[in-house]
């Protein structure tokens, strides 16, 4: 039972409902993939990639709890717990230790690929069904796809894209 009646259909409500959960579930395992990053990163770009880093889970935080509060007011629960997330996730494993900072990078561009590939089949999957959900995953990914750009530039030599 739902303690908030959504606007949408029942069928509408479960695609968007998915789209926002698994939204929710790929910013906070990016925000924590991103802090464990940050955490051990080492080598002569140490202190740009920390603070870009730090960037990513600003960004990830504020957004999942947007797709979590968006979902409650469609009276869909939202589920953040860690459980969920480590058994939900597609981003892949950090390395235990210290980090080089090209690893760092190639970590963290590998991370964003992979969420904003999910982005955008939840953003085509809810063109119908809610645009007002749409238009919140279009905002979020926009937002990681500039830090893929950004991370994926920290690795190119201007005479070797």
């Amino acid at each position: 039972m739902s303690v908030v009646k959504s606007p949408l259909s029942d069928a509408d409500l479960k695609v968007v409902g998915e789209a926002l959960q698994g939204a929710l579930i790929d910013a906070v395992d990016l925000s924590l993939v991103a802090k464990q990053v940050h955490w051990n990163v080492v080598g002569p770009r140490f202190r740009s990639i920390h603070l870009q880093l730090d960037e990513v889970v600003a960004t990830a935080r504020q957004h999942s709890d947007v797709m979590a509060e968006r979902a409650s007011a469609l009276g869909v629960t939202p589920d953040g717990r860690a459980s969920t997330v480590a058994s939900s996730t597609a981003i892949k494993n950090v390395p235990t230790g210290w980090i080089k900072d090209d690893e760092a990078v190639r970590i963290m561009v590998d991370a964003l690929v992979t969420v904003v590939g999910r982005m955008r089949e939840r953003i085509e999957a809810t063109d119908k069904p809610d645009p007002v959900s749409q238009d919140l995953l279009i905002a979020l990914t926009a937002d990681l796809e500039k830090h893929a750009w950004m991370f994926q530039a920290e690795s190119r030599q201007a005479d070797n894209p």
